[in-house]
């Protein structure tokens, strides 16, 4: 073999690069060693935790993630292992939409129906992802990772919607699969429930407010609340005290409020009062079902409705006495802790006068139509008019936003399709033990999500993903179909494919009452999609445990965890042996390097470097 690269005693890495480059593909090197990797019999089974095709150029870390993959695979084919070094990408998900919607000049989720067409949308979203994921190869393959870039798995082809559809019916069939009202993360500008790992951290200024409200019956005698989200007092239910706690009544002026002991010297001091009279002490529990009237009745039509509700609930779990009065405004379709007292507590209407674009419903009255963050002001207005209104100021604070758009989210109950894993607690647990974690401590951190266990919350409210295969009819009644076999089997039709819109034009007949049945419209949890690629990828039928993965330490949460879930609810057992989770690559202030930031350095400029 010439030597290359040597020029005037100099090394040349990229002559050496282009030379060895050539030399692999001009005499078929890969496919050589791939001939002989299949006549092997011992097996190692890796599988390619997908990178997601939003640009055309892998930044440096997921460079540096497929390098390690390679480093081990050549390993094992070195090692005598007939190696399944399949690649993949992770094809659907919001970053692709949000990537359409700018390049069409689209605010809103509705004007993708009503300017553009789902059909049109969905082969735009298409378009890119197959650009994307040409051009994402091409650069893996410069870095010199030997995988069948011939075969990758996506997770936007026919065949590996049909593996989802089929993990789905097994939960189903497991009694795991329900229709329920949650409370969730929602983007109002793009009109989802998001995950709590789809919601980031932002330094927001919010109003801090103290509101009175009249106790019921009393003259001039008030219990205080403070809160940050002045929009959400439409939908107040109740209110939250401790127990335990020590609460006072104080004179001001000719009124009386009711407010922890404990927070008493930082709310007056806030509120610049200076002259006041404790004229009663009493405990928590004391105030136990203390009824009130709300301040906005009037101009609410929906607190007509609520006021049944509106008295004092006792809850030591999610009353604190660091912030606030020790008495919690609870709006339970606008809040987790809220959500779960009321259910505790039987109250059966759970209020969320906010539409899927964050906006007021007529239930909200005088702010109907209004976004709710914009509500803030106008609501404070009348709380001063109408003399509910102790002190207004501003706080910054960390808000959740929409990790792509960078909304702030809101709150909000809506009916969801949940996965109830919680019910497999124990199976998981078991499991993941199984397997063996490099290094130890990423073990410890799975185990703490299980020992935290919350149900999956499967639904998206968008367009671009694996449809949900849950039909329903008018009287109620629910088919989950497996493959394409079953939409013939009950009366319907093979679509174009399975993505949105095309099926859902798909309609079959109930088999219990012969009526038409219709499609949910919602899509799946990408991460879904990722998580079912022991099964859906190109490896055996009924899905293999991997012998190794590797992905950085976020997907403890992310990636590793959806494979835990559906590995458990397909197969009952966890889906891989060994799994060694790295770090990050940081940029020059010690950030993690992310598109969405800009701080990120791609393989193109490394690699002419």
């Amino acid at each position: 073999m010439p030597k290359v690269g040597v020029v005037s005693d100099r090394y040349d890495p990229h002559k050496v690069e282009e030379h060895i480059k050539e030399y692999w593909s001009s005499n078929k090197i890969y496919e050589k060693v791939k001939k002989i990797n299949t006549r092997l019999s011992q097996e190692f089974i890796f599988i390619d935790g997908p990178p997601y095709p939003s640009s055309d150029i892998p930044h440096v870390g997921t460079a540096w993630n497929k390098a390690i993959k390679d480093v081990i695979l050549r390993y094992k084919r070195l090692r005598g292992f007939k190696v399944h070094d399949q690649p993949g990408y992770d094809c659907h998900g919001l970053p692709i939409e949000v990537t359409v919607e700018k390049s069409l000049g689209i605010k809103s989720k509705r004007e993708i129906e009503e300017k553009v067409g789902v059909d049109k949308f969905i082969e735009l979203c298409k378009s890119i992802v197959l650009k994307n994921v040409e051009s994402m190869t091409f650069w893996f393959k410069e870095l010199g990772v030997f995988m069948d870039w011939n075969k990758p798995y996506l997770t936007l082809k026919d065949s590996y919607i049909e593996s989802g559809w089929k993990i789905i019916k097994k939960a189903n069939e497991l009694g795991l699969l329900t229709n329920e009202e949650r409370v969730v993360y929602w983007c109002p500008r793009c009109s989802t429930t998001l995950a709590e790992y789809e919601v980031e951290y932002k330094e927001l200024t919010d109003p801090s407010i103290y509101v009175k409200f009249p106790v019921r019956g009393k003259e001039k005698e008030y219990i205080l609340i403070w809160t940050t989200t002045p929009w959400t007092l439409p939908a107040n239910t109740f209110v939250m005290a401790h127990p335990d706690a020590t609460y006072v009544k104080v004179r001001i002026g000719d009124e009386v409020l009711i407010l922890a002991k404990e927070r008493l010297e930082n709310v007056l001091s806030e509120a610049g009062i200076k002259e006041y009279e404790i004229i009663e002490e009493v405990k928590g529990k004391d105030l136990e079902g203390l009824e009130y009237d709300h301040p906005l009745t009037d101009l609410v039509p929906l607190q007509r409705k609520l006021s049944k509700y509106h008295k004092v609930i006792l809850t030591s779990e999610f009353v604190t006495l660091t912030e606030g009065t020790g008495l919690v405004h609870a709006a339970p379709g606008h809040g987790f802790e809220d959500f779960i007292v009321a259910k505790e507590v039987g109250i059966e209407l759970i209020a969320s006068p906010v539409n899927d674009e964050g906006k007021f419903t007529e239930e909200a009255g005088k702010y109907q139509g209004l976004y709710v963050r914009d509500a803030n002001k106008e609501i404070i207005r009348d709380l001063r008019r109408l003399g509910a209104l102790l002190h207004a100021s501003s706080i910054t604070h960390r808000y959740p936003v929409c990790w792509r758009c960078k909304t702030p989210v809101v709150l909000r109950t809506r009916e969801q399709w949940v996965l109830k894993i919680s019910k497999l607690r124990n199976k998981l647990i078991e499991e993941v033990s199984k397997a063996n974690w490099i290094p130890k401590w990423a073990l410890d951190r799975i185990m703490a999500m299980l020992d935290n266990l919350q149900d999956w919350v499967l639904s998206r409210q968008r367009y671009w993903g694996t449809p949900l295969p849950i039909w329903i009819c008018p009287n109620g009644h629910k088919l989950v179909i497996g493959s394409k076999n079953e939409l013939v089997k009950y009366g319907g039709k093979v679509p174009k494919e399975l993505h949105r819109p095309w099926v859902d034009e798909v309609v079959l007949k109930c088999p219990y009452c012969g009526l038409e049945m219709r499609r949910v419209p919602d899509v799946i949890d990408v991460w879904f999609d990722s998580g079912i690629a022991f099964f859906a990828s190109d490896v055996k039928e009924g899905g293999v445990v991997a012998d190794f993965i590797t992905e950085g330490h976020d997907q403890t949460r992310g990636w590793f965890f959806s494979l835990l879930r559906a590995g458990v609810i397909a197969f009952g057992k966890v889906p891989y042996k060994n799994v060694l989770v790295h770090g990050f690559v940081l940029d020059e202030r010690g950030r993690e390097m992310h598109k969405s930031l800009g701080n990120y350095v791609g393989l193109d400029e490394a690699l002419k470097k």
